[in-house]
């Protein structure tokens, strides 16, 4: 049985070193079977980058050449600039951004870039949960899919939200949007990637309706998940604590992407 020091590691190049970037490498330090080998920034920031950096992992401007597993978690231009000309080429790769995914067409150009690289491109669950029973339920047929999410209201600063409410004196939970999945993630881009990817498990962009909540009752963002079709019916109601190096991100979000890493390097997966 190999120890180890002597066990032949998965290595990673990650796209982004942002709060989910730096959070996956710190937390990926000294593992026994994954290794970052490369993190993609921009060509300015590559110094100041590779100085957070141990010695084994290079800080480059462009996914390199022998690369055979990429993690996307830099935002929604580096699906277009990184992950599309890598999956073309065979390398396969996982996507944090999936809100990008409701840009027309992009979708297609990605399973497109796939099927030429004869690889896979993974859509991450991020900072929700009961993806997979969603999935496995789109199987026998979804009738409704509906995702509600809640913020309290100075959450929603800097979105169309103050147009609709007076965020700073709102003092009784408010709707500010009710759309579908397509229209929620175009008018609120960076609250679109919890919205896609529950479309893209079950009904699709168009038919999966949102509901954007501001709510001064409660302190941290709530995702609510209600389906129901064949299989009968699903309510999921997840709280998440955002990740400490940045309150912004949600900790599930780094999490989702260490499991899948984990289920790539692992013997037993789940």
């Amino acid at each position: 049985m190999k120890d180890n020091s002597t066990v032949d590691k998965t290595h990673i190049c990650i796209i982004g070193f942002g709060a989910i970037g730096r959070a996956v490498v710190a937390r990926l330090q000294n593992h026994p079977r994954l290794h970052i080998s490369h993190v993609v920034v921009r060509e300015d920031r590559i110094a100041t980058t590779q100085s957070h950096l141990s010695a084994d992992t290079q800080a480059v401007s462009a996914v390199p050449p022998g690369a055979t597993l990429v993690l996307e978690c830099a935002g929604h231009s580096a699906l277009t600039a990184h992950v599309l000309p890598a999956l073309a080429r065979g390398v396969e790769c996982a996507v944090l951004s999936v809100g990008a995914l409701a840009e027309l067409g992009l979708p297609e150009k990605l399973r497109d870039a796939a099927v030429q690289g004869q690889t896979q491109v993974h859509l991450l669950s991020g900072a929700v949960g009961g993806i997979d029973a969603l999935a496995a339920a789109k199987q026998a047929g979804l009738t409704r899919v509906v995702y509600t999410g809640r913020k309290p209201p100075l959450g929603w600063r800097g979105t169309p939200a103050e147009q609709v409410v007076a965020l700073d004196t709102l003092n009784v939970a408010t709707v500010i949007l009710q759309a579908s999945a397509r229209e929620a993630a175009a008018l609120y881009p960076k609250n679109a990637n919890v919205a896609a990817t529950v479309s893209f498990a079950g009904l699709g962009l168009d038919a999966t309706q949102v509901c954007l909540i501001a709510d001064p009752g409660v302190s941290e963002n709530v995702h609510e998940i209600e389906a129901t079709g064949a299989f009968g019916s699903i309510k999921i109601e997840m709280r998440g604590k955002p990740l400490p190096e940045n309150p912004k991100t949600s900790m599930l979000t780094v999490l989702s992407a260490l499991r899948f890493l984990e289920n790539r390097s692992g013997a037993i997966t789940i």
